[in-house]
């Protein structure tokens, strides 16, 4: 999905002892990292939000192309998924409660502009745009990178 350049040897960015957040509850939805069993849900999100996210993220991220398929997106995910297993960027499914509906998704990676440690990236579908949970999501997004990730300070690429 982007480019994550590396901070420090071995493509981490992160201190080596630094837990990783794996599932936050917000107050109408949850976080927890992507995974390749996400893809027909996150599929369904961004081919839901294809003009939108191209219009967010196409000429700085180059993502999605205007012709994504379910191939392309299996690819990525599981790419997200690795990433996060060598701790190089980290990508999240931000779900309902339940779990049944994929409502967007969250990156967190190292920044590749001085000054900022990090970028964060995040997103909802486009029935969602505009609405009291993107309103929420924002919010909570900010407060939980500033006080459970180890950063000073923080890009937020397409909200700054």
């Amino acid at each position: 999905m982007f480019k994550s350049p590396r901070k420090a040897a071995g493509g981490a960015f992160l201190p080596e002892d630094f837990v990783v957040p794996t599932l936050v509850a917000g107050p109408d939805f949850q976080i927890r990292p992507i995974t390749v069993h996400d893809v027909v849900k996150d599929y369904g999100a961004v081919i839901g939000s294809l003009h939108r996210l191209a219009g967010r993220f196409g000429p700085e991220w180059g993502w999605p192309d205007s012709e994504f398929t379910f191939e392309q997106a299996l690819i990525d995910v599981a790419w997200l998924q690795k990433q996060g297993q060598l701790r190089r960027s980290f990508s999240y499914v931000v779900i309902t409660p339940d779990g049944e509906r994929q409502l967007g998704r969250i990156h967190v990676a190292p920044s590749d502009e001085p000054g900022a440690d990090a970028v964060v990236v995040f997103w909802v579908r486009a029935d969602e745009e505009n609405s009291v949970l993107e309103k929420e999501l924002e919010t909570f997004v900010r407060q939980w990178v500033m006080t459970a990730w180890p950063f000073d300070k923080v890009r937020f690429p397409g909200r700054d």
